[in-house]
């Protein structure tokens, strides 16, 4: 790895390579990755109310993802798009690759609320990026199930859902 870019874990909506390409236009996929022993919540609370992915410490469990190297310039641009700051701490985690572990940046919550439901247009995207890099059956299948409630600001979805045909 270049010393001027980073390994960002991405385990929720960012695993969808267009929506972070929207963000940090340097990312590149360098594969599917697994963070052990923890476990995948929605429970994060979003500046619109809305849950978003977390990731927990949870012996035995493991949540897949997708290992990107972005330039080290787009980070202040993910960091925001991340709410860094508001919501979510940057954590380093190691993670395993087809290649044996890595050291990895990504973002773990700070305001929590385990009543919290996402956006069914949010877990649109996050199964989205889950299948476009073909993470386990089993796993997007637990994603799908995930009960959601709709967003009452069409507008807020209509851009968001923009992600799965941009170009």
């Amino acid at each position: 790895m270049r010393t001027d870019t980073f390994l960002y874990f991405a385990y929720g909506s960012n695993m969808l390579t267009r929506r972070l390409l929207g963000r940090t236009p340097s990312a590149r996929t360098v594969g599917v990755a697994t963070l052990r022993d923890h476990a995948l919540r929605w429970h994060k609370v979003s500046k619109d109310g809305s849950g978003k992915c977390d990731i927990v410490t949870a012996a035995g469990s493991m949540v897949y993802g997708v290992l990107f190297e972005i330039a080290l310039s787009d980070k202040p641009a993910l960091d925001t798009a991340e709410g860094l700051g508001w919501g979510y701490k940057q954590v380093a985690l190691e993670v395993q690759t087809a290649s044996g572990p890595v050291q990895a940046l990504s973002y773990q919550g700070t305001n929590i609320d385990y009543g919290t439901k996402p956006y069914d247009w949010y877990k649109t995207l996050v199964v989205a990026g889950a299948r476009e890099h073909g993470l386990a059956a089993d796993y997007v299948q637990t994603l799908e199930a995930v009960a959601t409630v709709e967003d009452w600001n069409k507008e807020r979805a209509a851009e968001n859902l923009r992600a799965l045909t941009a170009r």
